[in-house]
């Protein structure tokens, strides 16, 4: 028998939450746990239960979203988190993953993205909202324009199949080692495409990777 996934709701309207649980109801590999109205509750039940999947609302009375996560971060609670907020700002977006927030999804869409939200980030992965990871893009590749991101199209060596299979799975923000084992090869092999591919493509982090990856349509 599958273990199912275990969910806590945290936000202040219940309203949101009794929708959220009639919709994660229908899912037979997800079980609601708990919810929380407010922050202060969500440490509470926390130090007592545990859940895979923390679904957490930004603005709540006692303690915010943020507050929670920093709270997490000090006790070193490694709590797979996806934040539900009616803002989409790249930078809130960017603090709460710093915090150890593995999802962003906004609560307009959250229908449609909390079922394959909670079961991506309990696999380990991140998980974007549609509307956030095309704004998130937009900003880090903003940020990102230095002279060397600029050059980034202009690749010395062509890039070979492995190694374009391995870029379609780092921009799919997949672990070295989990792309070790969906390609079938060892951690070693891997971390020297990505050397590679650094070296080919002439940047120096994932974000340009992924703006080359996107201007050459690979991803």
């Amino acid at each position: 028998m599958i273990e199912k996934i275990k969910v806590h709701i945290a936000d202040d309207h219940k309203i949101l939450i009794d929708g959220l649980s009639a919709l994660i109801n229908t899912e037979d590999a997800i079980d609601l746990v708990g919810h929380s109205l407010t922050g202060k509750e969500v440490i509470e039940w926390f130090k007592k239960n545990k859940a895979d999947v923390l679904i957490l609302d930004i603005n709540m009375p006692e303690l915010d979203g943020i507050d929670v996560l920093k709270i997490f971060k000090n006790r070193k609670v490694k709590q797979k988190t996806i934040i539900l907020s009616g803002l989409s700002d790249p930078k809130i977006v960017q603090e709460m993953m710093s915090l150890g927030a593995r999802g962003f999804i906004e609560k307009g869409v959250a229908g449609e993205d909390i079922i394959p939200a909670i079961k991506a980030v309990h696999r380990g992965e991140k998980y974007y909202s549609k509307d956030i990871k095309s704004s998130l893009f937009d900003f880090l590749l903003e940020d990102s324009k230095t002279e060397e991101a600029i050059k980034s199209s202009a690749v010395v060596e062509p890039l070979t199949d492995r190694e374009i299979a391995v870029l379609k799975l780092i921009t799919k923000e997949y672990s070295t080692s989990q792309i070790a084992k969906k390609l079938d090869l060892t951690v070693k092999t891997i971390e020297t495409h990505r050397r590679n591919l650094y070296k080919k493509i002439k940047v120096k982090n994932v974000v340009g990777l992924a703006i080359y990856a996107v201007k050459n349509n690979i991803v």
